[in-house]
């Protein structure tokens, strides 16, 4: 080989060494997507339960999105924490430039970072927060869990049904349980019910008692109660058990309150009490299915429910959110197109409404029953689709 020869392989060697390095430097680096939620305190298991979600979908689709590698990066809110959340939203925007936002438990927490999605152009997918407004402080953000107006109403219209004339509500003092209590009244009254006092209970209550003693010196045919999962949900239950609504004839309706991660703990205590919601682990399909075996796949202990449903469905329109702007960052082109999506989610057919950006999804009347020697959310009726009433109100 003359000189002249090996003079130009050299260079041409040179010449592909360096594109290949320039090809690896203009490698597009991970989709990054910031998670909020309580990693920490009493209501923990909902970070856990967005995390099994969130990762087992990513996994269910090979471990990319749109072609795209993901970075999860996780933050604790804690519990309703505004200003916190507010830091965090902040640090994780500017410092780690995050391309979409998930999660959120709390209204509150939701609701003070409004203003950094808006001014940002971040698309922030609701895993869980269920006041109506949430929706409107932000036209970037969408919602994949439910709202109180959404899951209340039909429970409303069917308890009117069942010939109930005096219910009692019982909430917790926050923004959805404001909602549910709104709802409630409203829906109960207009079909010839009667509400007979209206009971705001403080978040951090722990002791249940008196005002479960309330709802039995009422006259209540029934109640019709919302609170936060997790503790609350046990203490309510207890305190109605052991007070002696059930054994009184006061009939039980609810929401959530017999949420998958508690819902062995309340053991026969929890037989028989009613809810209206959107999703239950025991729902009868291919696509729960497949949810399930993928959190199980995960991790064995993983619960399925409505948190960890919620954030399914929420990294599935993230991700056709990164199909439609090629993985690249167009918060208005990425929020476009979610505004038309419709998929069979695990809890059934399901679409984001264009208008409000909530999730349109059947709601289904739930008894807790015994299956196998398990407690169960056994669906017993399907209200079909319902959207969310509490924007018009």
């Amino acid at each position: 080989m003359t000189a002249t020869r090996r003079a130009i392989v050299r260079s041409l060697a040179l010449a592909a060494t360096f594109a290949a390095g320039f090809a690896h430097a203009q490698a597009p680096g991970p989709i990054k997507v910031g998670i909020l939620g309580p990693f920490s305190g009493p209501f923990a298991h909902y970070g856990a339960l967005f995390k099994a979600g969130a990762e087992a979908y990513v996994a269910s689709q090979g471990g990319k999105l749109g072609g795209r590698n993901v970075e999860f990066i996780y933050r604790d809110t804690g519990g309703p924490n505004p200003g916190q959340t507010r830091t965090l939203v902040q640090e994780l925007i500017v410092k780690d430039k995050v391309d979409y936002l998930g999660g959120f438990v709390f209204t509150p927490n939701a609701m003070a970072v409004a203003p950094l999605i808006q001014q940002s152009q971040t698309p922030t997918v609701i895993f869980n927060a269920a006041t109506s407004a949430i929706t409107d402080k932000s036209e970037f953000f969408i919602r994949t869990s439910y709202t109180l107006w959404q899951v209340t109403v039909p429970m409303a219209q069917w308890a009117a049904r069942q010939n109930l004339k005096k219910v009692v509500t019982a909430v917790t003092d926050y923004g959805p349980g404001i909602d549910a209590e709104t709802a409630f009244k409203s829906e109960f009254t207009k079909q010839g019910g009667t509400v007979v006092e209206t009971i705001r209970m403080p978040i951090a209550t722990t002791d249940f008692g008196p005002f479960v003693q309330r709802i039995k010196a009422s006259g209540a045919q029934a109640v019709y109660t919302f609170l936060p999962g997790g503790p609350p949900n046990l203490g309510f239950v207890k305190a109605y058990n052991e007070n002696g609504l059930a054994k009184a004839g006061v009939q039980f309706l609810g929401t959530a309150e017999t949420d998958e991660f508690d819902l062995q703990k309340f053991g026969d205590a929890a037989l028989g009490l009613t809810t209206a919601f959107h999703y239950s682990g025991a729902h009868d399909s291919p696509e729960n299915k497949k949810f399930v075996d993928a959190l199980k796949k995960r991790d064995p202990n993983v619960v399925a429910n409505y948190a960890s449903v919620g954030a399914w469905d929420g990294m599935y329109v993230i991700h056709k959110m990164i199909e439609a702007t090629g993985g690249q960052r167009d918060g208005l082109k990425a929020i476009h197109a979610a505004r038309s999506l419709a998929w069979e989610s695990p809890r059934g057919p399901v679409r984001i409404d264009s208008k409000t950006r909530h999730i349109v999804q059947n709601v289904y009347l739930r008894k807790v029953e015994k299956q196998g020697g398990a407690l169960v959310n056994k669906e017993l009726q399907n209200f079909g689709p319902q959207a969310d009433y509490g924007l018009d109100k």
